[in-house]
Parts: C-alpha cells; sequence; structure tokens
C-alpha cells in the first residue's frame, strides 16, 4: 500500500480474498462490468442530464486523459470538492481510473479545512466548481495554491481562472490516439492500493484521513447493496453529498452501480423537489437522514405525488427513533432501514426482512459474515451482550489505521487491530442497539447522562418536531442538560410541561433537562448532522449574557 498505510496482516488479506470479500478489481472496473452487462441503460439521473452506463464510462476516459496530459499520476492524491453532478461522478472514476486517489471534501468546507486536506494528503492537484451562490472557489483555490507549491494544477467545473484547467472542456475532448491514449490502456492499478482517502467524521476537530483500497470498497458497496434489496432495477436517489461515504458506497452511489442500476441526483431535500423526482424517475430507495425524514413526516407535500414506487427509506447519521421509523412505514408503506457506521469501514445494516422489533429499534447488523464485532468496558475488556459499551470493529473493509498518524492510531486502534468506533452501543447477538457517542454524554456532577436516552423520551411529547441534549456549563455541578426542541407546527412547549411530562417517564431526577431552548432550527453539518458544538457554544454565550 501507499507509504503512510497500514496494510492488513498478510494472514487476514489471504482469508478475506480466499473467501471471496476482495474480488480483485478495481472501482472503474466494477463500472465498466455494469456497462459491459447494458451500455444503454440510464446510469445518472441529474437535472434534465440522463447518461447511460457507456456515457459515463467514455466520458470517464476521457477525463482520465485529461488528468494524464496535465500530470496527474498514479497513487498522487487530489482533492476533489464537488457538489452533487455528473462533473463529480466523472472526476471520481476518472481519477481512480488512473489510479490516482481522490480525497472527497464537502463543498462546505473552507480554506482552514482544504489546507489541511492538502498538507495531510500531499495532495498535487485540486477539482472544485467555479462559484456555489456567492462563493468562488477559484480565488480560494488560488490562495491555497499559493500556500503549497506542490498543489500543481487546479481543474475547475464552470469558467476557470487564470491558470486553471477547464474540467468541462476535458470531459468533452476526444481521447487522444498517441501516447496519453496508449498510456491509459496500459493502466492497471491494483486493486490493493488506495483507491479513496475519506475525512474523518469528527465535528470538534479537523478530520483525518481514511484510506480506503478498490478491494475494501468495492466490497463494501457490494455488501451494502445487497443488504439494501438491490439489484438491476434500483432506482436510488441520493441527495446528501456524494463525497460522503453514506451517500458514495454505503450503498450509495457504488452500491446502485455495482448491480447495474440508475443513481438520482436530487438537488435539494425539499419536500416538492424531492417527491416529484420519486414521482417521475419511478424512485425505490431514497438514502436520507433524520431531519430530512422528520420534515417529510410534518409536511402535507409528499401527498401531491405519487410515491408508490419507494421500496425503502434509509436513515443514517442520527439514529432514527422507533416512533419515527412506524409513522415513516405508515406514510409512505415503504420500508425503513436504519444504517449505522463509519468511513473507517464497519456498516451495520437492519434487513428489509427483520422482525419488527429490529426493524424499528436496532441499529441493524454488520453486513459482512466477517465483521468482527466487541463491546468494550472502559479497561477495554469485552462486556456480555445486553451490556453498554464502545463498539470496536476489524474486518475486510475496516481500515487498520489512518493515513500518516501514527499517534492517532495508537488511540483509535486495539493491539490487535480493532478499530474503536467511540460509540456507546450494546450487542445482542449480531444486532446493535446504539445508545450514543461515548463523548456524547453530560457528566453532572459524577452522574452520567446519556444525550440519546433522554432525547428519545422528549421526542414522544406531542408536540416535539426534533430535539436534542446539550450540555452547559454549571458552577456547581460543571455540567448540566439543556434539552433543544423544534415544536410542530401550531404548537408551543412550555419548560414547566417538558419537566412534567419526562418525570410521567419516571427516569432518574439528574436526567431532567435543567433548561429548555425552543428553536427554529439546528444546525447541520453538510451530510445532516446536528452540530451540537455550536449549540453548546450558544448556550454558553447566552447564559453569559444573562449572569
Amino acid at each position: 500500500m501507499l507509504d503512510g498505510c497500514v496494510p492488513w496482516p498478510a494472514d487476514f488479506a489471504a482469508r478475506y480474498r480466499a473467501r471471496g470479500w476482495w474480488e480483485g478489481i478495481t472501482i472503474p472496473q466494477m463500472l465498466a462490468r455494469s456497462a459491459a452487462r447494458h451500455p444503454q441503460k440510464t446510469a445518472l439521473v441529474c437535472g434534465d442530464a440522463r447518461l447511460s452506463y457507456r456515457d459515463l464510462v467514455e466520458n470517464s476516459d476521457r477525463l482520465a486523459c485529461g488528468f494524464l496530459a496535465a500530470g496527474i499520476r498514479p497513487l498522487d492524491r487530489v482533492v476533489l470538492q464537488l457538489p452533487n453532478g455528473p462533473e463529480f461522478v466523472h472526476s471520481y472514476f476518472a481519477l481512480t481510473r488512473i489510479g490516482a486517489i481522490p480525497v472527497t471534501a464537502l463543498r462546505a468546507h473552507r480554506q482552514t479545512e482544504i489546507r489541511h486536506f492538502a498538507r495531510a494528503s500531499g495532495a498535487v492537484a485540486y477539482v472544485i466548481p467555479d462559484r456555489i451562490g456567492s462563493f468562488d472557489y477559484r480565488a480560494m483555490a488560488a490562495e491555497v495554491q499559493g500556500d503549497f507549491c506542490g498543489l500543481r494544477a487546479v481543474f475547475v467545473a464552470g469558467e476557470p481562472g487564470a491558470g486553471q484547467h477547464d474540467l468541462r472542456r476535458m470531459i468533452a475532448t476526444p481521447m487522444a490516439a498517441g501516447d496519453v491514449g496508449a498510456t491509459l490502456a496500459q493502466l492497471q492499478p491494483d486493486p490493493a492500493e488506495v483507491a479513496t482517502m475519506l475525512l474523518s467524521g469528527g465535528t470538534t476537530s479537523l478530520s483525518k484521513l481514511i484510506p480506503r483500497t478498490h478491494d475494501d470498497y468495492v466490497l463494501n458497496a457490494r455488501l451494502c447493496g445487497s443488504a439494501g434489496g438491490f439489484g438491476e432495477d434500483e432506482v436510488f436517489m441520493a441527495i446528501l453529498p456524494l463525497s460522503h461515504n453514506y451517500n458514495l458506497a454505503s450503498p450509495g452511489m457504488l452500491g446502485a452501480f455495482y448491480y447495474g442500476g440508475t443513481v438520482v441526483l436530487a438537488p435539494s431535500g425539499d419536500a416538492a423537489e424531492v417527491f416529484s423526482l420519486v414521482e417521475r424517475e419511478k424512485v425505490t430507495t431514497i438514502a436520507a437522514v433524520l431531519p430530512l425524514i422528520s420534515n417529510w413526516l410534518n409536511s402535507p407535500v409528499p401527498d401531491d405525488y405519487d410515491f408508490s414506487s419507494l421500496r425503502v427509506i434509509q436513515n443514517g447519521g442520527a439514529r432514527l427513533v422507533p416512533e419515527l421509523r412506524s409513522r415513516l412505514r405508515q406514510r409512505f408503506g415503504c420500508t425503513p432501514q436504519e444504517i449505522y457506521g463509519t468511513a473507517e469501514g464497519l456498516i451495520n445494516m437492519v434487513p428489509l426482512d427483520a422482525d419488527e422489533e429490529a426493524l424499528l429499534n436496532s441499529s441493524g447488523m454488520p453486513v459482512c459474515e466477517d465483521d468482527e464485532i466487541m463491546v468494550l468496558d472502559d479497561a477495554g475488556n469485552e462486556v456480555p451482550d445486553g451490556t453498554p459499551g464502545e463498539l470496536a470493529t476489524r474486518g475486510p473493509y475496516t481500515i487498520r489505521g489512518y493515513y500518516n498518524a501514527p499517534g492517532k492510531d495508537a488511540e483509535a486502534f486495539t493491539a490487535d487491530g480493532f478499530y474503536r468506533m467511540g460509540d456507546i452501543v450494546r450487542k445482542e447477538g449480531r444486532y446493535v442497539f446504539t445508545e450514543g457517542r461515548k463523548k456524547d454524554l453530560i457528566n453532572r456532577g459524577g452522574e452520567k447522562i446519556s444525550c440519546e436516552e433522554v432525547e428519545n423520551l422528549i421526542f414522544a411529547h406531542p408536540s416535539v418536531k426534533a430535539v436534542t441534549l446539550v450540555a452547559m456549563p454549571d458552577p456547581t455541578f460543571g455540567e448540566k442538560a439543556c434539552a433543544f426542541v423544534i415544536a410542530k407546527d401550531g404548537c408551543s412547549l412550555e419548560f414547566g410541561d417538558l419537566i412534567a411530562f419526562l418525570k410521567q417517564q419516571n427516569i432518574a431526577s439528574f436526567k431532567l433537562p435543567e433548561r429548555l431552548e425552543v428553536v427554529s432550527e439546528f444546525p447541520l453539518s453538510p451530510v445532516g448532522k446536528i452540530l451540537k458544538r455550536r449549540l453548546r457554544e450558544a448556550i454558553t454565550a447566552k447564559m453569559e449574557g444573562e449572569a
């Protein structure tokens, strides 16, 4: 593997190959295989653009030649920061086709993050849009490029700036018959080599780089697609960024392409835009997150459209409470499928034929038979089923270390290669039930409050549309709980009413929130996760102003 990466031990790698988990194909070969089966089938829908599998392969190969002509070579790292659209798809497959490694940034990232990604990865190039709204990515690219002499090239989807390459022209340029075309024909990346660098999901520090190989990422897409019931008739809708693991390969775009399905890119999570596309394209699966699902359930808009094609609405990022899963099934007549995992590897999915208890309450089970999972106490000892602890895992698509981060590896991985996920769960057989982040606990004078536990109870209040619990500072106890709530339309909520409701649930008094903030919306990350850090900062500042 690329220098700075931690490979799987030889005996584990041999076992994974022998068992057929690693197929020995690259991500572009996976796409080419589906294209060979049905070249004229629609693979990608984005606005008015409809691209067949043949289109995707040919466009990506033309762009791969353009990248080669611009000096991009195998194992070069390239920061890829494009919104959902054909240019993202073509760039992703073109880079992996020549063995270059896309570092998948989100469109919301700015100078601080991009500088970090370029420095940490040793990137030689940067792929961007020209502008989105009022923000000009070309100016940011020029600024970052000025800081790093190694960042040799900038490719722009749109109007390029001075010294920048026109990505769309490269896609449209016929493949050269000379040296560049011959070079592309000869290139065959090693399936065991790094294909993609994902970003760790931390919202309180700069992301670590997660090196995923062709072997393990094809497997990721294959197993998640299987657990999602994907086949050639799949019409998968992506709303969240394709640059995020959830929509890229869990099962996401790559899962749909593995099985020869169609990917529909929604312009936003707006109910009218989503469900008009569901009706028009006969969408079968939507990958969503809690805020989107909550909004759709509380909106009359979906009823204006025919959503009878929907089989599954998936949820990732934060646990969907049983009440919402039940309401989703009743409202849309489809199966709610919980997906819980990590960009570092392990993906758990609730089987579509699971019993009622698992369907409504669990966070799923590992998608691979060779996913090893343990639940550990604070001392690192495995605990019995039913006992909460930290989830640890290793397997054929879970990394053995971050890129160039031995210090972080020592914190995150056990001596025998298990990745410690930082999530508190309990295990029942192969099923996992999440109970919150290890660090998502409020320490009230030594009493630990699980945010997720209290959030689930508050969510049952008839006036509550959405809730998140955060720690607020307290001079006596150190921390106390503050509940941030979005009320349902036409409803109000008072602190006394909330406490009276929670007392009826017979929970320990120290778990009761000691402040209520009713807000119109939560700050969200680009992939739909609630940014609790910002809420903590807001309530701290408000309390200081009140003092």
